[in-house]
């Protein structure tokens, strides 16, 4: 722990406001902090309390970056439907610094590192419809003569199929700075998922959108989602899947 985070950290235990404090970012990332890190930490005050620390939130500098907020926003934040889901993927590595509510603190973190089956069955169906609109309206602009547009819509098509294949596990999709390390730490199940292929993948894919790569990538996507019971989606599209299986 820095000098910075400590000296702010005892600050935030003597103010009885606060009533915990979580370290996200790079810092909970093993491997991935530079010398250009700083530590990223939530205070979270009680709903009912009022602490002078709240008026630091949006702080940043050199060494800390605070996001101050209350207990109630705290047990939604990064959660599905809010504008800030965005923020989930922070929470997954996230270590608590102080828990005044009696392990409630790291409970309300544990529902934000992975998601529960119901979130993650609607997410797969979502994400899997969106991903497979991405790739055939890239497809058919390779087929009708607009490259360009193609390899814009095959770019636009890899994260949502990075988001079906970590709801698939149950996971959040990591920001793409972590892509590497979460693959490297904890694969997808099955080889073809790993860190040596389908990165290979996403990269050819930003590159150029190369269709072929696009069909073998919805082959392996289809596979898994069908294995998984998330065959009405796919067969939602009918006969305009065969784009996405031939040339």
């Amino acid at each position: 722990m820095s000098d910075t985070l400590a000296a702010f950290t005892a600050r935030a235990a003597e103010d009885p406001g606060v009533v915990g404090l979580v370290l996200s970012g790079s810092q909970v990332h093993e491997g991935m902090p530079t010398v250009h890190s700083d530590h990223d930490l939530h205070v979270i005050v009680g709903d009912d309390t009022a602490s002078p620390l709240t008026e630091l939130n949006g702080f940043r500098s050199a060494h800390l970056d605070l996001v101050v907020i209350p207990l109630a926003e705290f047990r939604t934040r990064g959660m599905p439907g809010r504008p800030d889901h965005f923020a989930r993927y922070s929470y997954v590595h996230a270590e608590v610094l102080l828990d005044r509510l009696d392990g409630d603190i790291a409970r309300i973190l544990d529902e934000k590192r992975s998601l529960g089956a119901d979130e993650a069955r609607a997410a797969v169906d979502g994400w899997l419809d969106a991903y497979v609109n991405q790739t055939y309206r890239s497809l058919k602009s390779y087929r009708d003569g607009h490259p360009a547009m193609g390899h814009l819509d095959a770019a636009e098509s890899v994260p949502y199929a990075l988001e079906v294949l970590f709801a698939l596990h149950r996971r959040v999709r990591p920001y793409n700075k972590y892509l590497r390390w979460e693959l490297e730490r904890s694969p997808l199940g099955e080889r073809r998922w790993g860190v040596d292929r389908l990165l290979p993948v996403v990269e050819r894919l930003l590159a150029d959108g190369d269709p072929g790569t696009q069909r073998a990538l919805f082959t392996g996507i289809e596979e898994a989602a069908r294995k998984a019971g998330h065959g009405e989606v796919l067969d939602s599209w009918g006969t305009d899947l065969e784009l996405l299986r031939h040339p």
